[in-house]
């Protein structure tokens, strides 16, 4: 029997070899093999193509090595010094770029959340372009007043009060769904949809904007996939033995028409579960990732656009663009 120093030793070998290898002929930029343990399939874009991101501007995917600026299928991941900020604000400028903003503030999360919000949102989210806010309540006469910039607008829609916090998760979903039927489709081209329970510290812009838009989670995208909480319960229409990326449902977007096609899909999987008595283990979140690895988003957007202190500093986050509110789950929640 070979002692067990020589088998870690042999397996230490095998791996550094094997990495080697794969770091010399991908490059550092389309393999994160260490923290995943199993290699990510590569990006087909050759080195040194800037990627021209539709007719928003460039983004230079190899401006950061030391995380991955790319997906397998091609769509960019955005990170701090890929992207020329002001050349993305012009064109959409040019173009009268509309976006919509969704967020639910219901039950205490009104009173907690709301306010600090929309006035960070007001200070960094798509500055200089025409956004609307549209707050989802089941208090509007609570909705807090609030000066806006030109070209900002917001909307109050009253919604249904939910026995528990993860219904009104889920129930989300239906009511953005409606939203875009109703109203969003004709006044604005892009949606994006936050949970309240988080504030702006930086520049949310233009350069996010994309036909279909996810957000890495800043808890898992630096770990193996084998920690990825995907729903691994076969009854549930959330069910995942694989994917490519761990998403958070704390921020999507994208054009209004792909919004809908997601928030649709999840409801829909949200209803059969209820008709079959299962619940995903992360409610709607669950059915997001399910809806993504199925229909691969065409930009992805790195941690700095939503991260938590509570993780601490990493190298490979330059900046903080949006901030986990502080929790008060247990005060909230009941």
């Amino acid at each position: 029997m070979r002692p067990l120093h020589r088998t870690k030793g042999f397996v230490i070998l095998i791996f550094c070899t094997v990495l080697g290898l794969l770091m010399t002929t991908y490059g550092p930029n389309s393999i994160r093999f260490l923290e995943g343990l199993i290699p990510m399939d590569v990006c087909p874009l050759p080195y040194g193509r800037k990627l021209w991101d539709g007719t928003d501007g460039f983004l230079d995917l190899w401006a950061r090595t030391d995380v991955q600026t790319c997906t397998y299928w091609g769509a960019p991941i955005i990170w701090e010094g890929m992207f020329d900020p002001s050349v993305f604000d012009q064109l959409h400028k040019e173009k009268s770029t509309r976006v919509a903003l969704t967020v639910f503030a219901v039950g205490r999360y009104l009173d907690a959340y709301l306010l600090p919000f929309l006035m960070s949102a007001e200070q960094y989210f798509m500055v200089g372009l025409p956004v609307t806010y549209y707050v989802f309540t089941d208090y509007p006469e609570k909705i807090p007043s609030l000066k806006l910039g030109q070209g900002r607008t917001l909307e109050v829609i009253q919604v249904a009060r939910e026995n528990r916090w993860q219904d009104v998760s889920m129930m989300r979903m239906k009511t953005i769904t409606d939203a875009i039927d109703g109203h969003i489709h004709h006044q604005c081209e892009y949606v994006f949809c936050f949970d309240v329970d988080q504030i702006f510290t930086g520049r949310f812009g233009s350069e996010a904007l994309g036909d279909s838009v996810a957000l890495l989670h800043s808890f898992y995208y630096h770990r193996p996939k084998m920690f990825y909480t995907y729903d691994h319960n076969p009854k549930s229409e959330a069910y995942m033995d694989k994917g490519d990326f761990y998403y958070h449902a704390a921020v999507f977007g994208g054009r209004w028409q792909k919004v809908r096609n997601l928030t649709e899909a999840c409801y829909q999987g949200i209803m059969k579960d209820k008709e079959n008595e299962v619940e995903a283990l992360w409610h709607d979140e669950s059915h997001l990732n399910k809806y993504l690895f199925l229909h691969k988003p065409t930009k992805v957007l790195s941690p700095e656009y939503c991260w938590s202190m509570f993780i601490g500093h990493r190298n490979d986050i330059r900046v903080h663009r949006l901030l986990w509110a502080q929790k008060q789950y247990n005060a909230l929640r009941n």
